[in-house]
Order: C-alpha cells, then structure tokens, then sequence
C-alpha cells in the first residue's frame, strides 16, 4: 500500500533551527505573462531538522502578497470539526470487521497508546489515517510540526494573507465516497502495511527526499504511486492526487490572474509524475521551471 501522507494537520508547528537551511522538498517557478507564482511541495508531517527552510524559499515567503494552501491548519476548528462529524464519524464504528482483524486493530492501538475507546466512532478510513499518523510519529515524524503548519504559522504572524485551495469537508469527503467495504479495505491494508513494517520504510523514502529535495527519490516515489495495485494504492493515486490535481491547477491559474508573486505550498507528492500539477499547468501553455 502507497502511503499518501494525506494527513489532517491538527495543530500548530514550531521549530528551532537545529540544522543548516538547505533545499526542502521541490520549488517550481510558474509564469504567464507578466505574473509569476511560486509553488512549493510540502510534507503532512515533520521533524525539527527540517528547519529553517532555505533561504531563497524564506524570501519567497516573506515577500508573497499571498500563501496558498490546500487547507490553512490555523483556520477555522470548528470547519475541521464539523468535517469530521460529518464524514468521519458514526455509531457503527468498525462494526462488521472480524474476529482475527479485531485483534490486530487492537494490538496496534495498544502499540500506539490508543484507548479504543477514543476511536470507536471512528468510520474506518478516519481509522486508518490515524493509524498511519500514529506510526509516522513513531518514526520520529510528527504532525504537530507539518511543514504545512509552520508555513501557517509565520504567515499568521507576519499578518500576510492566507488563502485556502481546498477545504477539510471537501478533502474528508473523498474519502466518504468510498463504500463501507472499501473503507474496511482501506483500514486492513493500513494495518498490515504497519505490521510488515512497509509503512515504516515508506515514512523513511517520503521524509529522507523531502527532506534532501531529492529528485530521483521523488520521481521514484510517484512512479511507485503509480503501480501500486493495492485498494489504498489505487484510491490514493486515482482520487487523492490524479483526482484533485485538475482543481489544484485551475485554482493556481485563478491565484496567478489576480496576484503576482504569490506562494503555493501543497503536498510534494501533487508536483511529481505524469499527472501532477507543474505537468497540467504546463499544458495549459505556462512556463514551469523546477529551481530544485
């Protein structure tokens, strides 16, 4: 199973600077006409060595009349929170599930500190992300310091000005399209990508090239994105990133006609492979140089 690091980040980051600013995942330049728009891939997650971001990213930032996310983590809690109860929760939780998968749910919220009874609303996929935010934090990669929400964070407190690609409901609602068997699926195929030890290793790939902007490595993750013919595989691939990439790129060209300059940071995995972003908006007829 493909790992999508889709992940709701929940809370605010902080981050000291522990390590020498470098290049972070990818920076691609887009222009048309006279405006130019700068895009960003970012990680769900994250970990204090990934900061400072490098410089010339830091400038960017700084001088942007506007910071682009796919969700602001600082916005509205009670939007995330009505998302939730909306497409993340029931009173069936994951009734239906067997005997011997009960056990290994079980085992796992053990592992993790989990009380089961925290997540016995939970729908399966809610589940599922859980528990693969739950073994990436065990791999030392936390979403309390999502890159996501550290660029939040100094854009609240610079007073520049947010603007949201997507929404929580629209995000969470992908993944209430997705039948109560598919949903089971989704949630089996988390637990045993835990349980081989495959998530683990994937945290490692998707982190180790953010954290180098290691082009081979990316394009090898999105390649790998692609063949995967698991239920998540395909789920992950067709719907979370072929599927939002389209919109993505319509809201890019939006935010370019109205502002110049500006910064787009969405997850690194939506600027990779055939379909990603920088490819549809090359398409499109804009210019799309990758700095890195």
């Amino acid at each position: 199973m493909f790992c999508s690091l889709f992940f709701f980040v929940l809370g605010p980051s902080w981050a000291a600077d522990t390590a020498p600013a470098q290049n972070r995942g990818a920076l691609f330049k887009v222009q048309q006409g006279t405006h130019t728009l700068y895009l960003f891939g970012t990680i769900h997650v994250g970990s204090k060595d990934f900061y400072p971001l490098e410089p010339r990213l830091s400038r960017l930032l700084k001088q942007a009349p506007v910071l682009a996310l796919e969700i602001d983590p600082l916005g509205d809690p009670q939007k995330l929170a009505r998302a939730v109860q909306q497409h993340g929760l029931t009173n069936k939780g994951v009734a239906g599930m067997t005997p011997a998968w009960r056990q290994r749910l079980d085992r796992l919220l053990r592992q993790y500190n989990i009380e089961p009874e925290s997540v016995a609303t939970m729908k399966p996929w809610l589940l599922a992300s859980l528990l693969t935010v739950s073994e990436f934090a065990a791999q030392g990669y936390e979403a309390s310091l999502a890159v996501d929400a550290h660029l939040s964070k100094q854009a609240h407190a610079a007073g520049q000005k947010i603007v949201e690609l997507e929404s929580a409901d629209s995000q969470m609602a992908l993944f209430d399209k997705m039948t109560p068997a598919e949903q089971m699926m989704f949630l089996q195929e988390a637990i045993t990508g835990i349980e081989d030890k495959e998530q683990a290793n994937q945290a490692r790939e998707i982190a180790d090239a953010w954290r180098n902007a290691d082009v081979a490595a990316l394009d090898a993750l999105a390649l790998k994105a692609e063949q995967d013919d698991t239920f998540s595989g395909r789920f992950v691939q067709q719907v979370l990133l072929e599927g939002r990439n389209p919109a993505l790129a319509d809201s890019m060209v939006k935010l370019m006609a109205r502002e110049n300059n500006s910064v787009a940071a969405i997850g690194v995995l939506h600027l990779v492979g055939k379909t990603s972003v920088p490819e549809l908006l090359r398409k499109r007829g804009l210019m799309v140089e990758r700095i890195y």
